[in-house]
């Protein structure tokens, strides 16, 4: 029997040229009662740095969680560079043996931490080890993981920190660091990953208004270096200058997308409009 998620993609086929295709995506809370995402179809491509806005309780973080599956979804697919890592496994092949004969070969399993090694994530709260230095945090993972030796991430990561002005700080406790500096340490951190695209979850919200200009001046950098990002939050100066393309989430569905221009300038549907005219004062 088809399930919905396959008739749905039957359909509405996944984009082979994303980097990320999100087709049908679903996810209910209170058996149906709360929808979180009610079918949400996107594409995100190479380079592209994608911005989702909208109200509080739209779906926006839950959307962005569901791409490297932190959020089960309750439907749909997610596929990661042609892969649909909401399944077990990848899909059973037919290949030609030694003999000449076909034969079927059963698919890979996927490895959803191995997928997640390729999407790097900065959420709110900036998630460092409180007992571990700047740098040890950094190369934790890079080194548990088997990507580098000890001496080979310490020296990627001192290059990450001068980068984003922390090159002094390697050695500091993050109770030593302001808000601000802590939540570069986390992006860099995710960085000394070399993933495929970033995810940020918010990642101003938490910090004092002095502060938020030089996480998004971070940001700011790696969008102009060819990051692929995809970027919740409420900083609309930043989705305007640095978006390439603005998704606008409200009530769990994708109401309307496009570029910054359009979006903000020209929104068609009412419930956009409506939502800038309260945040753009």
């Amino acid at each position: 029997m088809v399930s919905t998620t396959e008739a749905y993609l039957a359909a509405h086929p996944a984009d082979p040229n994303a980097l990320i295709s999100v087709r049908g995506l679903k996810k209910y809370y209170n058996k149906g009662a709360i929808k979180a995402l009610d079918g949400v179809d996107v594409d995100i491509h190479q380079g592209e740095v994608v911005v989702i806005i909208g109200p509080s309780g739209g779906g926006k973080s839950t959307l962005l969680r569901s791409l490297n599956l932190l959020e089960e979804p309750t439907e749909g697919a997610v596929f990661f560079e042609g892969v649909d890592i909401t399944k077990k496994r990848e899909p059973d092949k037919v290949e030609t043996g030694p003999d000449g004969k076909q034969q079927k070969v059963r698919g890979k399993k996927i490895d959803i931490n191995v997928v997640r090694q390729k999407m790097g994530m900065v959420f709110q709260q900036f998630n460092l080890f409180p007992h571990k230095t700047v740098i040890e945090n950094m190369i934790l993972a890079p080194v548990q993981l088997g990507r580098l030796k000890e001496d080979e991430a310490r020296a990627k990561a001192q290059k990450l920190l001068e980068r984003v002005g922390l090159g002094d700080r390697a050695d500091a406790y993050p109770i030593q660091l302001s808000g601000g500096q802590q939540q570069r340490v986390a992006i860099v951190r995710a960085l000394c990953m070399d993933p495929d695209v970033m995810l940020f979850d918010e990642p101003t919200s938490a910090l004092d208004p002095e502060m938020v200009g030089e996480v998004l001046d971070v940001m700011k950098q790696l969008a102009h270096e060819g990051m692929t990002m995809v970027v919740v939050t409420h900083e609309m100066h930043f989705a305007r200058e640095v978006g390439s393309r603005i998704l606008f989430l409200a009530d769990g569905k994708l109401v309307e997308q496009g570029a910054p221009d359009k979006i903000f300038d020209k929104p068609e549907s009412p419930r956009l409009q409506d939502f800038l005219s309260k945040v753009l004062i």
